[in-house]
């Protein structure tokens, strides 16, 4: 079967894209005022309103598919594709990847993403940005499983011979830092683990790093006080290398970390990119060593990788370089979703934890692409997404997810 219409249409992200080397860089940063330049190509402030690009195909049978073009909140950064300025990218999707859609069998998904991944030879070879083959990937997913009627995981589990799980992934709500009127929701809600709390630049640690342990103490006593008896969610924080930034000596800054994990308990410590080298290759021996040094100090600190994380191939030297305890697979920056799908495969065959992340950047749209993958795949958890207001977000994923399960478990007992 092969679609009849297509159309682009540009819309809202679900959050907003930022500078990040910009932001990294300047100690005077004030994020409700333009007060800084950029210095990532393709910005023109350092915070700017996310786009996406609609991919809307029409069916012979009538039915639509979608899928969302979209990038991540720190576009341009550590080796990732860069900002995605939506008009920029329609003339080709109109001149080159139309006439392409409108030709092609959607009967399998796989060899179709695998398509749209590799290099154009209408583009000299070149590849789509990262946020169009992601977009094309979602929208080609969900037309395969209306040409079969069933579920896109479903079509998941039928191509790579994996089966739907019975119950849901387990989500990291994504919690504003200020905000202990959201955190108190998720914690009322049970998540599974909490609060992400984003600290980007090296100030917002605070001297020697006093204000990350006093946040993450009245995290900790905050679940104790608020949460129901026999709730132990995991606590998250994502540092964007701003540990490394101010502990740069390894030794002080697993001392720091064991600091950290003291004051979390007695909930398990996950951190997010405490170090960001300049490199994937310095990225990878310095998480390693980091790694080794607190598993030798005994700290219960588990490390998640970002950063320099960005393709299937590097999630794979992560995984195998033994660098960090999860990685986290973020969705937009591998492109087309196959990717996404071998890398949870891989991890899950080498025994290295996985996040199938992405971004508060995305779309409500492609989270709920990401919770099929997820349950016919089976990451150790999601991020809450899109937005960062957590509640969207869980519910999103996690109602996506609980209808998934209800329908395989309905496909079983009818054969359908």
């Amino acid at each position: 079967m092969k679609p009849f219409d297509v159309e682009f249409v540009i819309g809202l992200s679900g959050y907003f894209v930022k500078d990040l080397e910009a932001v990294r860089q300047s100690p005077t940063y004030d994020p409700l005022v333009d007060n800084i330049a950029p210095r990532t190509p393709g910005f023109q402030q350092v915070v700017q309103a996310g786009q996406v690009i609609s991919i809307l195909l029409w069916l012979p049978n009538g039915q639509l598919a979608v899928g969302d073009c979209v990038d991540v909140i720190f576009s341009g950064a550590a080796s990732r594709d860069p900002l995605f300025i939506a008009n920029e990218h329609l003339p080709l999707l109109e001149s080159v990847v139309k006439p392409w859609l409108l030709n092609c069998d959607i009967t399998h998904f796989r060899p179709n993403s695998i398509r749209v991944d590799s290099p154009w030879p209408e583009l000299q070879d070149l590849r789509l940005h990262s946020a169009i083959r992601y977009g094309l990937s979602q929208v080609l997913l969900s037309a395969t499983a209306l040409v079969h009627s069933c579920s896109a995981a479903e079509i998941i589990t039928r191509e790579w011979g994996t089966s739907i799980i019975d119950r849901p992934v387990d989500i990291l709500a994504s919690c504003h830092r200020n905000d202990f009127l959201q955190l108190d929701r998720m914690i009322m809600k049970q998540v599974s683990m909490l609060p992400h709390a984003s600290f980007i630049h090296v100030h917002d640690l605070g001297p020697q790093g006093t204000t990350l342990l006093e946040f993450v103490e009245k995290v900790s006593r905050r679940v104790q006080e608020r949460g129901v008896s026999g709730y132990r969610p995991r606590l998250h924080f994502d540092v964007y290398g701003t540990m490394g930034d101010l502990f740069p000596d390894v030794d002080e800054l697993v001392s720091f970390l064991g600091e950290v994990q003291r004051v979390a308990q007695p909930y398990d410590l996950l951190i997010e990119s405490p170090i960001i080298a300049d490199t994937k290759a310095a990225q990878t021996q310095l998480l390693r060593d980091l790694r080794l040094r607190l598993r030798e100090r005994s700290i219960p600190v588990q490390i998640v990788a970002d950063e320099w994380c960005n393709t299937l191939e590097d999630i794979r030297e992560f995984a195998d370089a033994g660098a960090v305890d999860f990685v986290q697979i973020k969705m937009p920056d591998l492109g087309a979703i196959h990717n996404s799908i071998d890398a949870i495969l891989y991890c899950r065959e080498r025994k290295v934890g996985c996040c199938l992340g992405g971004s508060a950047n995305e779309t409500d749209v492609s989270a709920r692409i990401t919770a099929h993958v997820a349950m016919a795949t089976q990451p150790d958890f999601l991020l809450s997404k899109p937005g960062i207001g957590a509640d969207e977000g869980v519910m999103i994923l996690t109602n996506e997810m609980l209808r998934t399960s209800a329908v395989a478990r309905k496909s079983r007992l009818y054969k359908i």
